[in-house]
Order: structure tokens, then sequence, then C-alpha cells
């Protein structure tokens, strides 16, 4: 076969569902992915940073290349993911952008990177100016992180129209990537006959120009649609080699340039697909160690190779629905086969609630923006430039830029308000509200809560009220657990509102417990302490205090006078105001912590009735995070005595059941419970606490385990903490005499563990040591003694590294 002007080029779709709260714009703890706080870390964990760093390995299954993937295929990320990874990965986020910059230097000055439409919405069901704010943001954002502006942009779920198409050559963007279904026919040239084709026999190795009504034109791939079925269902990254064997199959054997290319979802790649990453950088190194194809990007190839055919789309069509578009507004078989026999009826009335909603907020947004922005839509697409960036600087020079004079402090917030209504007005469309199977499911009810913070704003703004009649027409939505989808509404969605005062509740109940109460995080809201006391009485505290709330996001501020106690255990009440002036609350603040100094819980409440009323707050007003933290700190007391019991009973039963274990008799089953709960305890420990010369303490857990055929009780959990400490052991590694104990301690820790039933996760270890070991292979190295080179040698056999 003839390798000239063959090209592979592989797309990965990374996206992530927004996950969230709505009001505080931060990933709260997931307990569906320990040992992980969320799902956002868990997948970055198992993909995203292992593609930045994918191992090759030889024949016995050694380490002995290490590649950043993304340099080497195409690629987009959402938005919002790229958002929170940059919070909070931000080494794996700074691969990615240098990826980027690399890409460009392989590929002819054409960066890997594409970008995406914003918010992941559906385009095709967008009106016009959704569709253009989702490109323009999109467009800003991917300009901002990257450092240029994109030649092509992804779609969510590839979903395409004629009139999305014009918005994205408007905006000057090359191209965009489809699934094979979605081509109509194709021409070559413009006077010839149209030729009618299906996904089975549209030629994907080429591009094509979609010829517009504007006069614009666009380019689309359409990528091969059975490997990527392949790759995402049928096995095909269990071998890296016969993956690049697939690819290499779809070229003909002669000189004419095609490409062989694919799109999937970026996750199969290590999330989807345990070593997804490893099988792609094994494709691509047998690929280009042996020049069987050039690997490129999309635009590379459109530079190279321009198209000569002309192509028609099915209008309204996507990659995950045979329906075209109908999985994001009506019951029309798609869903994701979890639950037989329930139905997605929901989908129609949802898409029509949320279409009402937004055809509401659009004369809001034009009378009231119109009262303080030039051009309230154009200030709505260029409103990107604050989300990117939430300072007091963005904000000013947004508003000089937009509004039509100097606004009052007043305007100022009503005018972010308006922004930030329409903000939420986009999200709520986010395509991921109706991919699955029901209503009240975790994506659903996170759109709803986009909806209902928009519908917030505008009765802040406007003084109208919204909610009522959405509701009204969310009860037509049927549901396959609730009475209807109104009823998740109500019970899941609305709680979960944040305004001030909540957030105030918040900082009066952590206050208990923090030291420094002045410096608390308040994530959207800043938090100024005007007067705070807390007084300890052994187990209760008394806390007091007028603190100002401050959103970043609309300036809107309100100050709160507040005071709560701790009973003990998760006994907390509080109560709170927005209206108590400052002398009434010094006058309540007097009388209170005299009542608590006298020991008189009984007259301090009845002091709080009397100046704040009926209502109180408890621990059940914490936001999640700090909640879980709190009530961890609470039972840690309790647990501490439940452990040193099992303790006890294991330390003073372990004679006994080693007799019953030398004369072949069966141990009791609440014994072995015991060991696993004291071990895994210890194991813990070991790794998140131990001293380096602990080792011995580690050998005697592990010939525990062994003796007694424990099965640990979160065998995960213990894989993680040791990777993490063998992690933070080995960074410390210098190449001088200093660093010999740390690595004869990681040799000895590794060839424990191996004895154990557990599987640590060592990947980044073996990484970082691949890149301290360059030097070796490359025979730069001189060790100081014997010794030295030995123990260096054995630590590279235990992780698997090839040194030569």
């Amino acid at each position: 076969m003839s390798r000239t002007n063959k090209y592979v080029c592989i797309h990965g779709h990374f996206y992530q569902p927004p996950r969230e709260n709505a009001w505080l714009e931060i990933v709260e703890q997931q307990e569906s992915a320990r040992p992980f706080h969320d799902w956002n870390a868990r997948i970055t964990f198992e993909c995203y940073a292992p593609n930045a760093a994918a191992r090759i390995l030889d024949a016995e299954r050694w380490i002995v290349k290490i590649r950043n993937n993304y340099n080497r295929i195409s690629f987009n990320f959402g938005p919002t993911l790229l958002t929170w990874l940059e919070q909070n990965d931000p080494e794996a986020y700074a691969l990615l952008l240098a990826a980027d910059k690399r890409s460009a230097e392989r590929f002819g000055g054409h960066g890997s990177a594409m970008a995406q439409v914003h918010s992941h919405l559906i385009m095709p069901l967008c009106n016009y100016r959704d569709k253009v704010t989702q490109v323009s943001w999109g467009v800003r954002d991917f300009e901002h992180r990257f450092g240029r502006y994109p030649e092509g942009i992804w779609l969510a779920e590839t979903a395409v129209d004629t009139e999305t198409l014009e918005v994205l050559a408007a905006h000057g963007l090359s191209y965009t990537v489809l699934a094979p279904r979605q081509a109509k026919a194709v021409r070559k040239d413009a006077a010839g006959a149209w030729q009618q084709v299906t996904a089975e026999t549209i030629d994907t190795r080429q591009p094509y120009w979609v010829n517009l009504p504007s006069g614009r034109r666009i380019a689309v791939y359409f990528y091969h649609g059975g490997v990527a079925q392949e790759v995402a269902f049928s096995g095909l990254l269990n071998n890296g080699k016969n993956f690049a064997k697939r690819m290499l199959s779809l070229f003909d054997n002669d000189n004419t340039p095609q490409l062989a290319h694919i799109a999937t979802d970026g996750e199969s790649y290590g999330h989807h697909h345990r070593f997804g990453e490893m099988a792609l950088a094994d494709c691509l190194n047998h690929i280009e160690d042996n020049q069987f194809a050039k690997l490129t990007n999309y635009g590379q190839y459109l530079e190279l190779f321009p198209p000569e055919w002309e192509v028609q789309i099915h209008e309204n069509s996507s990659w995950s629905c045979v329906h075209g578009v109908e999985r994001w507004r009506s019951d029309c078989g798609c869903n994701t086969g979890g639950n037989p026999g329930w139905h997605q009826r929901w989908r129609k009335p949802l898409r029509e609630t949320l279409n009402w909603l937004r055809d509401k907020l659009i004369p809001i947004f034009e009378k009231e923006g119109g009262r303080f922005f030039r051009d309230p839509w154009a200030a709505r697409n260029e409103y990107i430039d604050v989300m990117l960036q939430r300072s007091e600087s963005a904000i000013a020079a947004f508003l000089e830029k937009h509004a039509r004079r100097k606004l009052s402090p007043l305007e100022e917030v009503v005018a972010l308000r308006m922004l930030e209504m329409q903000r939420h007005a986009v999200l709520m469309f986010t395509s991921c509200g109706w991919f699955f199977d029901e209503i009240s499911g975790i994506e659903t009810k996170q759109i709803l809560q986009y909806a209902l913070r928009a519908m917030d704003y505008a009765l802040d703004v406007a003084g109208v009220d919204l909610n009522p009649e959405f509701t009204r027409r969310l009860a037509e939505a049927p549901s396959n657990v609730f009475a209807s989808g109104a009823a998740a509404y109500l019970q899941d969605v609305v709680p979960t509102r944040v305004n001030l005062e909540r957030v105030a509740t918040h900082f009066a109940v952590v206050s208990l417990f923090e030291e420094k109460a002045h410096g608390l995080d308040l994530f959207n809201y800043d938090g100024n302490v005007e007067f705070f006391e807390r007084i300890e009485a052994g187990t209760i505290i008394f806390a007091s205090g007028r603190i100002s709330i401050r959103s970043q996001l609309t300036h809107a501020e309100k100050t709160f006078c507040f005071t709560v106690l701790y009973l003990g255990q998760q006994h907390i009440i509080g109560n709170i105001s927005g209206e108590m002036t400052k002398s009434v609350f010094e006058e309540m603040h007097q009388r209170t912590t005299k009542a608590f100094k006298s020991a008189n819980l009984g007259e301090v409440i009845g002091i709080l009735q009397e100046y704040y009323g009926p209502e109180k707050f408890t621990l059940a007003s914490l936001f999640t995070d700090e909640k879980v933290k709190i009530i961890q700190d609470i039972t840690a007391t309790s647990l501490q005595l439940a452990e040193s019991q099992f303790r006890d009973l294991f330390n003073d039963n372990y004679q006994l059941m080693t007799a019953l274990l030398d004369n072949g008799l069966p141990l009791p089953e609440a014994w072995r419970n015991i060991a696993a709960y004291v071990l895994n305890a210890d194991l813990m420990y070991f790794f998140e606490n131990g001293h380096m010369r602990d080792t011995p303490t580690l050998r005697r857990i592990a010939e525990d385990l062994k003796r007694w055929s424990v099965t640990l009780n979160d065998a995960e959990a213990v894989g993680h903490a040791i990777g993490e400490r063998i992690h933070r052991e080995i960074i410390k590694i210098t190449l001088d005499e200093s660093s010999l104990p740390r690595i004869k301690w990681l040799s000895e820790v590794l060839k424990i563990v191996q004895t154990m039933p557990v599987k640590p996760v060592i990947w980044k270890s073996q990484n970082i040591f691949y890149l301290l070991t360059k030097g070796y292979r490359k025979e730069q190295w001189v060790f100081l003694n014997e010794d030295w080179k030995s123990t260096f040698e054995e630590l590279a056999e235990l992780l698997k590294v090839r040194l030569k």
C-alpha cells in the first residue's frame, strides 16, 4: 500500500455535564465518586491528566516512553470543564495549553485544539440570538485560554442545521466535524448532479464544502462511524497496535490524499476504558514510528488538501440520536438503556416550558437592559469577558464599554443581575438535561437550577414572578419516579436556592467551629465581618455577630445580624435577621452574652426569640462540603471510641484467633470484620501520616492481612492513599546522596505493598520517575557509589520503568 499522502487524525471530545451548584458555582462533594471529591476529579485522574502523560509499554509491560497525547491528536474541551480544570488541576490544564502550542509546531502552524459552542446547547433547537451567543462565548473562551483564534469548533452532540453553519462561518471559523449519517448528498462541482449518500457510502477520508445561502462556506469533516463505534463500544482500545491497524485499514492502495479519522468522547481514553490513554499513545506511536502514515489535525489537512467536493447536510441531525435532534425534545426512543420500561415523555413539556421561560425573559431584558446598555444583546455576547475574569477591574471595563452612562452602585447591581439572568437563561438549555432517562435525574435538576436562578433575577430586576406559571407548566411533564416534573423540582431544586441570607446563615454556623471566622471562604460571595464574638463553655458554644454579604457576580449587598448556639453533637440552633439595626443588635448581644455566661441557656433562647422571632436555622443550613466536614468533625470523637474498642478486641483476641487458625478451626466472621476495620485504619494512617522509619509497622500489617485472609473495607481508597504517598515522596528525590534513604524507603514500601490485596495507583509516580531518569537513559549519569546505583535500579524495577 502506498503511504504517500496518507494521514491519520483522532479527535477526542472531552466534556462533562455541568455539576456546580448554580449559586455557589462550585462542584460540591459527590459520594458516588469516592474516593474522589466529585466526578470531575475522578475523571481527571483517570483520563484528562493521564492523556497528558500517557505511558507506552514494551512486551514485558515496562514503561519505555511517555507521550502527551494531546499534541498528537485533535481535541476540544468544554469551556465549563476547562474552568474547573484551571482551578482544580492547574498542572493538567497547563499541559493541555502546552500541547496545543506543541501541536502547532508539529502540524504546520495549526494547533490541535478546537473550540466548542460554549454551554453545550443543541444548536438547531436554539433561537438565532442564542446560537450567536454560544459561538461568541465559545470563541472568546478559546482565545482567552489558548492565546489564538480557533480554526474549528465542535458542535454539542454534533447537532447541526444550516443556520448554525451560517453563524460559524460569520465568526470566521473554517471547519466543524459531523457524524457520517449527517451527510445527505455530495457533488464534485457546482454544475454536477447531487449524489445521495448514507453513513456507509459517504467517503469520510476527505473534507467537504458546505456552500451557504449567505454566500459564505465552511468545511465539514465526517468522521468514520464504524471505527468510532469500535473504540467506544467494541474493545478496540484493548490493544494499541490493533487500533492503529484498524485506522490504517481505511486507506485505499493508491496515491490520492486520504485522511483516516474518527471522533469519539475523549473519556473513552482512560475513563470509560481503563488504560485507554495508553492504547491511544501506542496507536499513535505505532503509526508514527513505522511511518505507516502521517499524523495530522483538521486545520493542517484543510490547508494541504482543500475540499474538492460539496455536501448537503441533513437538517436538524446529530451524532447521538438517529431521529435527528428529537432526543432533546420528544420521547423518540433514544435513551441510555439502563432503565427498561421508563418513558421520556417529559422531554417535550420540559423543552416547551424552558422555551416559554426564555421568551418571557427576552422583553424583560430588552426593556430593563435598554435603560443601561447601548445594545443589550451585544452586551450579553461580550459578557463572556466578565465570566472569564470575575474581578472588579473586568466589570468596570465591561460597563465602561457597554453602559450608556456612568451607573450608580444600585444601577450597577440591576445591570449585572440582568446579564446573570440571561447567562442562566442560556445555561438552562444545556443538552445533558434531556439526554438521560428521567426528569428527576441530576442533569435535569441542574438545568432547572439555572432556570430557577434566572427567574429569581427576573423577580429582582423587574418584579415579575414567573415561578408559579413555570411550576404549573412543569407539572405537565410526567416522571417515572415522581408525580410530575414539578414535584421533583419543588422537592429537589427549589430548596437548593441560595440568597444573601443563606450565605450569612452558612457563615454563622461555620463560625462556631473555625478559629479564624473572618477569613472564611464564601465562594461567590464576600463577607465583611463588622462584629463577631464566640464564647465557649465546655462543649456548648455561643457565637454572635454582624456581617455584610456581597455578591461577587452582581455586587448586591446586605448586612445581617446573627446568633447561634452549638449544644453538642449535631444540635445547632440559630437566628438571623437582615432588618435588625446595629443598636438593637448591641442591646440583644449584651443580654444574651450575660445570660450565657450565667449558664442560663433557657434565658438565652428566650431572649433570641424575643429579638429574632420564632424562625430558626440548624446544621441543615450549611452548604454541602462544609456540612460534611463539620459532621465528620462532630462524629470523630464517637468514631475514635469505636475504633479504640475494635482495636482492644483485635489485640485481646489475637492469640486466641491464631490458635483457632493453627488448629484449622473456622474464624468467627465478626473477628474478620474487626480485623478488616483495624488493618484498614492502620494502612490509611501509615500512608497518610506514617514516618519513613516505620516500615516494620507496614510489614506487620501486610502479614496480618495475609494471615487472616482479610478483605480491606475500602481497597480503592487505600490504593489511592498509597499512590498519593508514593508520589509525595518521589517528587522529593534529588540526584545526590541525600535522597538515598528516601529511595530505599520507597523500594521497601513497594515490595511490601506487592504482597497486599490492594492495587496502588502509582501512574503519577511512574511518570515522575521516568522523567527523572532521562539522564540515565542517555548515559549522562555518574553514580556516587554502587549502593546508590543498585538502589536506584531496584526502584526502577519496582516501578517498571525501563532505564536502558
